[in-house]
């Protein structure tokens, strides 16, 4: 049941970006949606584990991908974050130039020492980015994430519905590229070194 609501949010969120991206005109030849000129997910300034806020800039220079989940989820967060280890391992030495942003959606139970312990399980450049509630669902409506709690059995067995797609930033800092949930790794990569080379020429 989880994996087809996660399906059914990911092509929701296609749907609705879908309207969102740049004209024929500009557009770049991607494997995953190209969203070069649209008004949403300009930044994500949220906290990092050590509470020093963090944004798109921080990262000049590099590839960005942003994606929203939390630390319990039980398949398609880990999936996701290790697809974009495998991305980069795929690229080689242009590897250490693409960089995951994981966005908790559950600030309840992902404090900032558990959110950094899970992202740098999969990757030591990964950046864990929390805030309070507000804050993230302020983030979440900017980049038209959808995500809602899942009562369990006890209060703290919750589980959290949420959109599944990964959000790609050049290395000016301007969302280009949209990835849906399960779109690959090799996908990425593929993007990732497209945005470099245009970076470098």
């Amino acid at each position: 049941m989880m994996h087809r609501r996660q399906w059914a949010l990911s092509a929701a969120a296609i749907a609705g970006l879908s309207l969102l991206g740049c004209d024929s005109q500009s557009s770049l030849p991607v494997e995953g949606m190209d969203l070069t000129g649209a008004e949403h997910g300009k930044d994500f300034a949220l906290f990092d584990a050590q509470g020093q806020q963090r944004s798109v800039k921080d990262f000049a220079g590099n590839v960005v991908v942003v994606f929203f989940g939390y630390t319990q989820c039980p398949d398609v967060c880990p999936t996701t974050l290790q697809e974009l280890v495998e991305a980069k391992a795929l690229l080689g030495p242009l590897g250490e130039r693409l960089k995951g942003v994981f966005i908790t959606v559950d600030p309840e139970r992902d404090t900032p020492e558990v959110l950094q312990a899970y992202t740098q399980a999969f990757s030591p450049d990964f950046v864990g980015l929390s805030g309070t509630p507000d804050q993230i669902a302020e983030v979440a409506r900017s980049f038209k994430v959808f995500y809602k709690k899942v009562p369990g059995s006890t209060p703290n067995s919750y589980t959290i519905d949420h959109s599944a797609g990964m959000y790609m930033y050049d290395t000016q800092g301007q969302l280009r590229v949209y990835h849906r949930y399960g779109q690959g790794a090799q996908a990425l990569a593929t993007d990732a070194k497209l945005l470099l080379g245009l970076a470098d020429k």
